[in-house]
């Protein structure tokens, strides 16, 4: 009877696995005029087709030959339900097969053309109600697969048991799975050209992780509600160019640990870091990659779940509820987004459907020779939807407040870090990468366009113009870049024995010939403070008190320079040892006085930041700075002013780089008193509390090009910071 009610070579594939449409052989057919339910149920002894409201058995006959493939005739089409018998026990299920797609013609349409901006809502695991059935829907892009499974826990991982329907030519395959909810823990299992079934691979739309090292994807709802309204009203105010943006730069695994040395929760975090970054006075946190990476010493930056908040430290619930609370405190959340590369491991992207489909084929093109990892292929339509799509997910679902983007240098130059004869130019012979470009391009237009006041910024090392440029300008559109010339040349010069550091004097004065070319963030990241370089203390010339006053120095000088600022967890209060991804920061040390009185400063100098506008209000324009003595080397005395909106009090700024107190004559942009706000050397910050008692008063003497001046005291390797009395 079975011969049929199917085709023999369609049942011989389908208990292979090696169908391409197996839809159309499982699940209820017409064949030959009558109504056919075919199911395969390996285990199964036994098979019968559940009709009716009261679930008539309608035996099924086991197909000969095909072991757990059943065929059952029907007399007309009707809704139905599955009986399996085996191994002395009984099972009813739905049907997969029964149901119809869950995608629509528009999302096929959009995600063929590479122009599904919200990708997440259609591919991924999504737990939902379809034709009356709770389950999960699975669709996944795997355009050169002859076969795509959902495998997992509840399939015992075989991927004959759940192959997906192929949706024409876009290469989405999809399934629906009922009863399949939240927690599941599953991958794809691709069958690609030539029969090849290669290794089982995480989603690349997943929501959820297992912990590593386990790797399977896990289904997770990622909706939810925010008590964040206030905050998203006013935050588009707080990421101008005009805006005080002051970022503590943070590492989840590693700022804090808990009692046997377990990494925090999200929620934990939700309640230490929140409430210490805002006791700090930054303005925003930002996060470390949280997107799901395998290998801890990667610090997240090689990711392989795009779309879910690592596990570490909880569900993707729980990371919405640490957004919601920094919000609730008055702080910004920053994501590092890494879109430069992925890494090889065999649950990833790389050649995901058995061919180099995220990636390039020619490794010229796709392998990152520093890291060991692949380059996506962003002249891909479908690749660069995935990446921007990626980029507007973590705003949109986790109200995140920007994006920094990591290693953009080596997305815009095809000969980054290569030598001649090991990269393929571009159409026009350079080594521009036009398609990384127009990604970075397309990403930044489309979040600006999408999301209100957001911001994205940019670690971008080289000259390339235009980084801070609108794209509608001819620039790649980001809000802001890192300012890594600055850092280096100050990093380099701080390093230098005093004695020394006149022969390099224009080192700290070299930033403001370029300063207002971008709209810069002055950064001191985790980069500074791994690797062999130290951490920012043990940088600093001199025995202890000094190495302490040096950087009491460099912090007061950076605080006052034009440009958003941004420091390393462990930085504020100058952690002695360099930073370990393994252990938590060294809080210890704040039982110390010189350590407590290094994060005493840096909350005043936020402080003083956020609350006097001619020290943030012109950071990215030429008006707001005037030097007033740039070229004592000498002395190794730098001075300046800072000018906000009109009316607002200046601040001038002097710094003594040499551990020699000095009684210095300072001119000064406008007569009167000038009130001395900020002392690097004072007391509290563990100096020497040397200073001028709290302001200088000016006399009608020239000096520094100035009609007024005053005499100063200026203590060794100091900061001081004046602000115009209010007549």
């Amino acid at each position: 009877m079975t011969a049929n009610l199917i085709d023999h070579a369609a049942a011989k594939a389908i208990v292979e696995g090696r169908h391409g449409d197996p839809f159309s052989v499982l699940g209820l057919h017409r064949r030959d005029g009558t109504w056919v339910v075919t199911a395969f149920v390996p285990g199964a002894d036994h098979l019968s087709v559940l009709t009716g409201k009261a679930g008539k058995p309608v035996p099924a006959t086991p197909v000969p030959g095909c072991d757990g493939l059943f065929c059952a005739a029907l007399p007309k089409q009707v809704a139905y339900r599955l009986r399996a018998e085996g191994h002395g026990t009984t099972w009813d299920f739905d049907d997969p097969f029964r149901f119809g797609p869950v995608l629509g013609e528009m999302d096929e349409y959009l995600l063929g053309e590479g122009t599904h901006k919200r990708l997440w809502q259609v591919l991924g695991a999504h737990v939902i109600t379809h034709e009356g059935v709770e389950g999960t829907h699975f669709a996944v892009w795997a355009p050169n697969a002859e076969r795509v499974s959902v495998v997992g826990d509840f399939n015992i991982w075989d991927g004959r048991r759940h192959p997906m329907r192929r949706r024409g030519a876009t290469g989405i395959w999809e399934t629906f799975i009922p009863s399949l909810g939240e927690g599941a823990t599953y991958k794809y299992e691709i069958r690609g050209q030539n029969g090849y079934v290669g290794p089982l691979k995480a989603d690349p739309v997943g929501f959820g992780s297992e912990h590593p090292p386990a790797n399977a994807s896990v289904v997770r709802r990622i909706g939810g509600g925010f008590d964040d309204a206030g905050w998203m009203a006013t935050r588009a105010a707080r990421h101008t160019i005009d805006a005080p943006i002051s970022v503590y730069e943070v590492h989840l695994g590693s700022w804090r640990r808990a009692p046997g040395d377990r990494m925090l929760s999200y929620l934990e975090l939700a309640d230490q870091l929140v409430g210490y970054a805002a006791d700090m006075g930054f303005t925003h946190i930002e996060l470390l990659p949280v997107s799901e990476f395998p290998f801890d010493g990667s610090w997240g930056y090689q990711p392989v779940g795009m779309f879910a908040p690592t596990i570490r430290h909880g569900t993707p619930a729980e990371f919405r509820a640490l957004v919601d609370a920094a919000h609730r405190r008055g702080l910004g959340v920053l994501l590092d987004w890494v879109p430069g590369h992925f890494p090889t491991d065999p649950h990833g992207l790389g050649r995901f459907d058995g061919t180099a489909l995220y990636e390039h084929a020619d490794p010229r093109e796709g392998f990152h020779q520093d890291w060991n990892t692949l380059i996506y292929n962003y002249g891909r339509v479908e690749v660069a939807n995935y990446l921007v799509s990626n980029a507007l997910y973590w705003l949109e679902e986790y109200h995140i407040d920007g994006l920094r983007v990591d290693a953009v240098a080596s997305m815009l130059y095809r000969d980054y870090s290569r030598k001649d004869g090991e990269w393929i130019p571009n159409k026009d012979g350079g080594r521009e990468n036009y398609e990384a470009i127009s990604l970075l391009q397309r990403m930044n237009s489309t979040v600006y366009g999408e999301v209100s006041g957001i911001m994205t910024v940019a670690e971008e090392s080289t000259a390339f113009p235009g980084v801070s440029r609108p794209v509608s300008h001819g620039g790649l559109g980001f809000g802001f870049k890192w300012n890594m010339g600055w850092m280096n040349d100050t990093l380099s010069y701080m390093h230098k024995d005093p004695i020394y550091r006149q022969y390099h004097h224009h080192q700290m004065t070299f930033g403001l010939h370029y300063a207002w070319s971008e709209n810069y963030i002055l950064p001191i990241s985790h980069d500074e403070v791994v690797h062999g370089k130290g951490s920012m203390l043990e940088k600093m010339p001199g025995d202890g008190p000094e190495k302490f006053a040096n950087l009491r120095a460099y912090y007061g000088f950076m605080w006052a320079h034009p440009g958003k600022k941004l420091l390393f967890m462990g930085c504020e209060f100058a952690q002695g040892r360099e930073w370990n991804h393994n252990q938590s920061l060294d809080w210890h040390l704040l039982d110390q006085p010189d350590h407590r009185g290094m994060q005493a400063l840096v909350r005043d100098l936020n402080r003083l930041y956020r609350d006097t506008p001619a020290l943030h209000v012109n950071d990215t324009r030429p008006e707001g700075f005037d030097w007033i003595e740039s070229n004592d080397a000498g002395a190794s005395v730098y001075a300046w002013v800072r000018k906000g909106r009109a009316g607002d009090p200046m601040v001038v700024c002097v710094v003594n780089m040499t551990p020699v107190e000095r009684s210095y004559r300072l001119g000064l942009p406008a007569a009167g008193h000038w009130d001395e706000i900020l002392n690097t050397d004072a007391t509290h910050y563990g100096g020497g509390n040397r200073g001028n008692m709290g302001g200088v008063t000016t006399e009608a003497v020239a000096w520094h090009g100035q009609a007024q001046s005053a005499l100063v005291t200026l203590p060794p390797l100091s900061a001081l910071w004046f602000r115009q009395a209010k007549s």
